[in-house]
Formats: C-alpha cells, sequence, structure tokens
C-alpha cells in the first residue's frame, strides 16, 4: 500500500508516472534501481527507492557526475521503460532512437576520477535491448570470461535455476562459467552471498556444489562465505530488511555494478541494468572503480559479518 501512496503523492505534486505491467508484458518485474538528472549526473546500484534502502539495507551502487555522453545512453534505457509504460507490447525491432553504439564489443572511452576508462551498460531482459545493447547475462559472463586471476561476487541471491518459473527449470549458465573458468585457467572465485531470514533454502544447496570445486593441490579455488548483517530485536521487526543487498562483481579487469540477483529469471524475463567498467590499462594514480570495488568485496570478506558456509552459519543466521 505504501508504495502506491506514494506514487499517488508524486502525481498530485506534478510529477508524471508511468507503470510497465512487467506481468503482462515479459511475467517478470521491473527491477531496475537507477536515477538519470538533468541528462548529465546517473545513479545504478542496488538500492529501492525506499527508506529502509537509505538506513536498514546494505546496499552498493555507483555514482557518475557530469558525463553527458554516458547519461545520454542511460536515458535510452529510461526512453524503452517509459515507451513500454504506454504499450501493449513489447517492439521487434525497437526503433532506431533506442540503439546504442555503446556495448561490450564498442565501450564508451571517458574518463572515471581522472582516470581512462572503458564503460557501457547493459540490460535485461533480451527483449528490452535495442540494437547495439549487450544483455545484462552476456555482459556478466563475458566478465567472467575476460579474467586472468580472479572474480569476485557479491549478490544477495544465487540460484542456478529459473526460481520463480512454473515448472521449476535448472538453469546453468553463470554457475557453468565459474566452473569453467576456475577448472580450465585455475582462476580464483569468491562468492558473498547474503544470509537472512528470506533465503531459500534451495541456494545453499547449489552453493555447497559449487563451493566443492576447491582443491589446493590442482590450484582449483572456488570459496563461498555468508555476510549476515547483524540486528537487535527491536530491528528484527522491520520486514524485508537488515540484509546484504549488493548485485556486483569485481575481477582483476573489470568491475561490474548491477541491479539484478543472480537466477535465471532476472536474466531472462526481469528488467534489470548495469554499469561495466574497465580501468585496468591505466597509469594513473588516481583509485580505479575496480580498485575500490575489491577493497569493498575484501573488506566485506574479511569482516566479523562474514561466516563460512556451514550448517551451523544456516542454523544460527539463515
Amino acid at each position: 500500500k505504501q508504495p502506491q501512496d506514494d506514487l499517488q503523492l508524486l502525481r498530485s505534486s506534478g510529477a508524471d508516472v508511468r507503470t510497465v505491467d512487467m506481468k503482462k508484458l515479459t511475467s517478470g518485474v521491473l527491477h531496475t534501481k537507477f536515477w538519470l538528472v538533468d541528462r548529465k549526473h546517473l545513479y545504478i546500484g542496488s538500492a529501492n527507492m525506499d527508506w529502509r534502502s537509505l538506513t536498514q539495507v546494505k546496499e552498493l551502487g555507483a555514482v557518475v557526475y557530469n558525463c553527458s555522453c554516458l547519461a545520454a545512453d542511460l536515458e535510452k534505457i529510461f526512453e524503452a521503460y517509459w515507451y513500454l509504460g504506454g504499450a501493449q507490447s513489447i517492439p521487434s525491432p525497437w526503433p532506431s532512437r533506442f540503439s546504442t553504439a555503446f556495448n561490450k564489443e564498442t565501450p564508451l572511452q571517458l574518463p572515471l576520477n581522472n582516470t581512462p576508462a572503458s564503460v557501457y551498460l547493459s540490460s535485461s531482459p533480451p527483449s528490452f535491448c535495442a540494437s547495439g545493447r549487450t544483455s545484462d547475462l552476456q555482459s556478466i559472463l563475458g566478465v567472467i570470461a575476460d579474467a586472468d586471476r580472479f572474480v569476485y561476487i557479491a549478490v544477495m541471491n544465487y540460484q542456478p535455476t529459473m526460481e520463480f518459473s512454473h515448472p521449476k527449470r535448472y538453469w546453468a549458465d553463470i554457475d557453468t562459467q565459474l566452473r569453467r573458468v576456475a577448472y580450465e585457467r585455475r582462476v580464483k572465485v569468491r562468492l558473498l552471498i547474503s544470509c537472512w531470514d528470506h533465503s531459500q533454502p534451495l541456494m545453499f544447496s547449489f552453493l555447497r556444489s559449487l563451493a566443492s570445486v576447491y582443491e589446493p593441490t590442482s590450484k582449483l579455488d572456488v570459496q563461498v562465505r555468508l555476510f549476515v548483517v547483524p540486528s537487535n530485536p527491536r530491528q528484527k521487526q522491520i520486514p524485508f530488511a537488515r540484509v546484504n543487498h549488493n548485485k556486483y562483481m569485481v575481477t582483476d579487469k573489470v568491475a561490474y555494478i548491477g541491479t539484478s540477483n543472480w537466477s535465471g529469471d532476472y536474466f531472462v524475463n526481469t528488467a534489470g541494468s548495469a554499469l561495466v567498467v574497465n580501468q585496468t590499462e591505466s597509469g594513473s594514480s588516481e583509485p580505479t572503480v575496480q580498485s575500490q570495488l575489491k577493497a569493498v568485496f575484501e573488506r566485506d570478506w574479511f569482516s566479523n559479518h562474514s561466516t563460512p558456509l556451514s550448517p551451523e552459519a544456516l542454523e544460527a543466521f539463515c
């Protein structure tokens, strides 16, 4: 009820508001979280526009200021949503005004924090991607495949399934890619997964399977840990709060900051988007987005709020 009240208040204050009937269009939801301001500033990340996201949920996002070229590309994704808010079907193909020249193969070249960067925005589901747009799934698979030394992932949910489909279906695209790079090229893989009251028990079975790809003598190194946001008795009464809501990945080359949980539905029929940044070729002394994201991951991985994937942890926290 509260979100609808908020939307009505915005309308009565003069804001234009559209709703996208995702259930009708794709059977998914609009899970994207981004802001676009004055066609030159943007935010993209895990935070919903909800008071809990600012006070009771651990989030991660990126803010880019004074970058009209990247903002113009994000505006195309927003305009696609806006168009669908008044449409009865998804156009195929999309009109050319939604097309982009910036993608996995030809990223936008620009400075971020005074450091040269290759940047693009990905989107899901594929049916929402106009010509030139890299889909979110292909972006993730490409970032993993390009890693040479490590892949660090922090997401709330991770399941190699179509968890919301009926009947249930197995969906191993990302899981297979992680196993492949760990085995074929001995890339170090780390997953930091959220543990809270709404965690699905089946998720931990899949995580144990992935974590079993660990054999130090063979240099197979896949590890999984759980992240628990502490809460006092009063905070525990807040619904859908006190959780690590991140959706990002960082490798030795690339920073990926997204809006989707990592199960099949989010890439097949749910709307999401991501910022993908490569700054590894820079010799600048300025910290890169990749180095900052790596530092955040390692801080959380080694923190007191991180715990091994163990029966004891699951019983105590999940």
